[in-house]
C-alpha cells in the first residue's frame, strides 16, 4: 500500500472513532434534550463559535499551511520548516484568543445577528451557551495546528482520533444530567462545558507529539520570515473560500431560525450523519494525499494521475454512502436518536432533510479532493470563488424551497399540508411533540438547495483544473461506473426498506445496509469498477482459504 492509502486509512480509522463517539453523543444528546428550543439554542451556541474553528482552523490550514510545511520537510530543511511552524503558531493563537474574546463579549450582538428568529428564553439561552463554547472552539483551532504538523510528518491517527476525547467529555456531562434528572436547559449548559473542556484536552492530545516531531519547535513571532510570508498570502484567499461556505452555513441558521421550533436541531442532527461519510471516505484520502500532492508540484502529470485515482476512490464511497442514506435512513435515524424526547414525527423530519442531503453527497466528496488538488497547486482564491458562488445558489434556492415546506407537517397520515394555523386543530398523535409543538418540514428545503449547490460548486471546480491539470479526467467519467451501479443497488435498498418497515430498527438497519451494501459492491464488480475489487478480495481470500 502506498504512502498515502496508508494514511488515508490512519485517517479514516481516526476520524471512524471519533465520529461514533459523535455519534454516541447525539444519542445521549437526543434523549435528555430532544428536539425543541433549548436544542436550537445549543445548536446556535455551537455553530457561532464553529466559525472561528472553521476559518482559522483544518480547512485554511490545509490550504496555506500544510503545501509549505511539507515542501520544507520535502527539500529536508527541518530546521526552517519548524521555525515557520511556530511562528504560524505564535501568529493563530493571538488572532483565534483576540477572536474569542470579542465572541464571549459580543454573544448577544452576535446571536441576534445570526439567528434573529430566536425569541425569549431560547435566545438568552443560546447567548449564555455561545460564552461557554467559543473558549473551547478556540482550544480547537490551535489543535488544527497541530494537525497540520502531524499530517505534513505523514502522522495521520493522532489529530483524527483526537476528538474522541472532545466528544467524551460532553458525553460525561450529558450523563451526569440525565442522572441528575436536570431540566433541558441545564443539559445544554452541562454540554457547553463539556464541549470547553473537551476542546483543551483535544489540543493536549497532539501537541507533544507535534512538539517532539517538528525538532526544535518554539511558538514565536516571526513576521520577517518568507516561509511566513508564502502561508499568510495563501491565507488570505483559503479564508475568504472557508468564509463563503461558513457565510452557508449561518444562512442557513439564519433562515432556520424563523422556521418552526426544532428546524435547527433536525438540522444539526441530519449534518452529524450526513458529514460521517464525507469525512470518513473523503476528507481522509484528501488530506491524506494533500502533504503528497504538494511535494509533486513541479510535475503536474504525476498530481492529475494521483488525483484522478483518488477521485474514483471517493466516488465509490460517497454513491455508496448516497445510496443507502437516501434508501435506509429512516431506520438508521431510528435506531441512533428515537427514543425519549425524540419522536417517531422528528425521526422522519431527520431523514427527509437527509435525503436530501444525500442527493449532494457525491459532489460534496469530489469536490473536497479537486479542492485540495488546487491548494497543492498553489491556487487558492479559485477554490474561494467557486464557493461564494455556490453559497450564493444555495442560499437563494433553500429561500425559494424552505417556506413552502414549512406550511407541511407529519401528521397521521403521513406529510399532509396546512392550509393556515387553524389546520393544526384535532389531534395529531406521532406529530405533536411534548411541547405541543408540530413537526414542520421547513428546514428540508435548507438542503435541497444545499444539495444543489454542491454539484454546481463540482462542475466549477473541474473547470478551474483543467487549467492547472488537463490531463485530469472530469467528474462525470469518475462517477459513471460506480454511478450504474447505486442506481440499480438502490432498488434493491429501497424494497428492503419497505418490506422491513415493521421489523425493530436494529434488524431492518442489518438488512437494508448489508443487503443493499452488498448488491453495490458487486454490481459494481460486474461493471469493471477497480474499487469495488479491492473490497472483495479480502471476501475471495477468507471463502477460498
Amino acid at each position: 500500500m502506498s504512502t498515502a492509502g496508508r494514511g488515508a486509512t490512519l485517517v479514516g480509522i481516526g476520524i471512524f472513532l471519533s465520529r461514533s463517539a459523535g455519534l454516541v453523543r447525539e444519542m445521549v444528546a437526543g434523549r435528555v434534550i430532544g428536539i425543541n428550543g433549548a436544542a436550537d439554542a445549543l445548536a446556535t451556541a455551537m455553530r457561532i463559535p464553529n466559525l472561528l474553528q472553521n476559518l482559522l482552523g483544518e480547512g485554511v490550514l490545509a490550504a496555506s499551511f500544510v503545501p509549505v510545511y511539507s515542501d520544507l520537510l520535502e527539500a529536508e530543511d527541518e530546521r526552517a520548516a519548524s521555525r515557520m511552524a511556530g511562528a504560524v503558531g505564535a501568529a493563530l493563537m493571538l488572532v483565534t484568543g483576540l477572536s474569542v474574546l470579542v465572541i464571549v463579549l459580543a454573544a448577544r450582538p452576535l446571536t441576534r445577528l445570526i439567528a434573529w428568529g430566536l425569541t425569549g428564553a431560547s435566545f438568552d439561552l443560546a447567548v449564555e451557551l455561545t460564552r461557554i463554547t467559543a473558549v473551547g472552539i478556540g482550544f480547537m483551532v490551535m489543535s488544527a495546528w497541530c494537525l497540520g504538523i502531524l499530517n505534513s510528518h505523514r502522522n495521520f491517527f493522532l489529530p483524527y482520533v483526537a476528538p474522541v476525547v472532545w466528544n467524551l467529555a460532553q458525553i460525561v456531562a450529558l450523563l451526569l444530567a440525565w442522572q441528575g434528572a436536570w431540566d433541558v436547559a441545564d443539559a445544554t449548559r452541562a454540554m457547553a462545558v463539556g464541549v470547553a473542556v473537551g476542546g483543551a484536552l483535544q489540543l493536549l492530545v497532539q501537541y507533544p507529539t507535534a512538539k517532539t516531531l517538528a525538532r526544535g519547535l518554539r511558538v514565536a513571532f516571526d513576521a520577517h520570515n518568507p516561509h511566513v510570508r508564502a502561508v499568510r498570502r495563501r491565507f488570505g484567499p483559503a479564508v475568504l473560500g472557508r468564509g463563503a461556505v461558513q457565510i452557508s452555513a449561518y444562512v442557513d441558521l439564519l433562515l432556520a431560525s424563523f422556521l418552526a421550533a426544532g428546524a435547527l436541531s433536525a438540522l444539526f442532527k441530519a449534518q452529524i450523519l450526513y458529514t460521517l461519510p464525507v469525512s470518513l471516505f473523503a476528507m481522509s484520502v484528501a488530506a491524506a494525499e494533500l502533504p503528497e500532492l504538494s511535494r509533486l508540484t513541479h510535475d503536474p502529470g504525476q498530481v492529475a494521475q494521483r488525483t484522478e485515482a483518488a477521485l474514483r476512490r471517493i466516488a465509490f464511497w460517497m454513491l455508496a454512502s448516497s445510496l443507502l442514506l437516501i434508501a435506509a435512513g429512516e431506520p438508521i435515524v431510528a435506531l441512533l436518536f428515537e427514543g425519549g424526547a425524540f419522536t417517531s414525527a422528528d425521526t422522519s423530519l431527520v431523514w427527509l432533510i437527509l435525503l436530501c442531503y444525500g442527493l449532494g453527497l457525491p459532489a460534496i466528496g469530489l469536490s473536497r479532493m479537486l479542492q485540495n488538488a488546487a491548494y497543492a497547486m498553489g491556487d487558492t482564491a479559485g477554490p474561494a470563488r467557486v464557493a461564494a458562488l455556490r453559497v450564493a445558489l444555495a442560499a437563494i434556492l433553500g429561500a425559494l424551497f424552505m417556506f413552502p415546506l414549512d406550511r407541511a407537517f407529519i401528521g397521521l397520515d403521513g406529510i399532509e399540508q396546512l392550509g393556515d394555523a387553524l389546520g393544526l386543530a384535532g389531534p395529531l398523535d406521532g406529530a405533536v411533540r411534548a411541547d405541543g409543538s408540530v413537526v414542520r418540514l421547513g428546514a428540508i428545503g435548507l438542503a435541497l438547495g444545499s444539495a444543489i449547490g454542491a454539484w454546481v460548486e463540482l462542475v466549477l471546480l473541474s473547470r478551474l483544473l483543467d487549467r492547472h491539470l488537463p490531463a485530469l479526467r472530469s467528474p462525470a467519467a469518475v462517477l459513471l461506473g460506480p454511478g450504474v451501479a447505486a442506481a440499480f443497488a438502490f432498488v434493491v435498498t429501497a424494497a428492503l426498506k419497505l418490506a422491513t418497515g415493521g421489523l425493530p430498527s436494529v434488524l431492518a438497519v442489518l438488512l437494508t445496509v448489508g443487503v443493499g451494501g452488498a448488491a453495490y459492491v458487486i454490481i459494481a464488480f460486474r461493471t469493471g469498477v477497480r474499487e469495488a475489487d479491492m473490497v472483495l478480495r479480502p471476501v475471495r481470500r477468507i471463502i477460498w482459504r
